[in-house]
């Protein structure tokens, strides 16, 4: 799956309890129907791949479930596994503070009538963020597959087509 969008999610409204939506899907894991890991807390609940077929780009999908008047409010947010995400957060912040310090001190050093070697180390800096957006894109189809089984279990459990935004 390949996109522009880093963490792929939805929003639906169903007239069902959040209790009922909640208390079906862990029945329905707990009866052995999917084979993937539940962890719940009050009005969320996150879905993982078990440990027997997670690798590193395994997806997990977390929902949160609202009540409002109309009826349950469901979030679901597909992303990699916590620390997959803080590694590239890491990574991204990592070269835009690089970057900024290669800036602020080439043109430092343009301003005093200096050469600016260091002014080098922005598209260097360009091709490491391009270098990661790239990594990131393999991780997600690596991981493709997987997310789409849970997005399968998900709609089979809530019984509607869901779309992602």
């Amino acid at each position: 799956m390949s996109s522009f969008r880093i963490r792929p999610r939805f929003k639906q409204l169903t007239k069902e309890p959040s209790k009922h939506l909640q208390d079906r899907l862990i029945e329905k894991l707990e009866n052995g129907v999917a084979k993937f890991v539940a962890t719940s807390v009050q009005d969320h609940i996150t879905l993982t791949i078990p440990s027997v077929e997670k690798h590193f780009w395994s997806p997990q999908l977390s929902l949160s479930f609202e009540e409002t008047e109309e009826g349950t409010i469901i979030r679901g947010l597909y992303g990699p596994n916590p620390t997959v995400w803080a590694v590239f957060f890491f990574g991204y912040v990592s070269v835009g503070i690089l970057a900024l310090f290669g800036l602020m001190a080439g043109s430092s050093q343009l301003m005093l009538g200096q050469e600016a070697p260091v002014l080098w180390s922005l598209p260097a800096c360009g091709i490491v963020a391009i270098i990661l957006y790239f990594v990131a894109q393999t991780g997600q189809k690596m991981g493709a597959e997987q997310m789409f089984r849970l997005h399968h279990f998900y709609e089979d459990t809530v019984g509607s087509v869901v779309h992602i935004d």
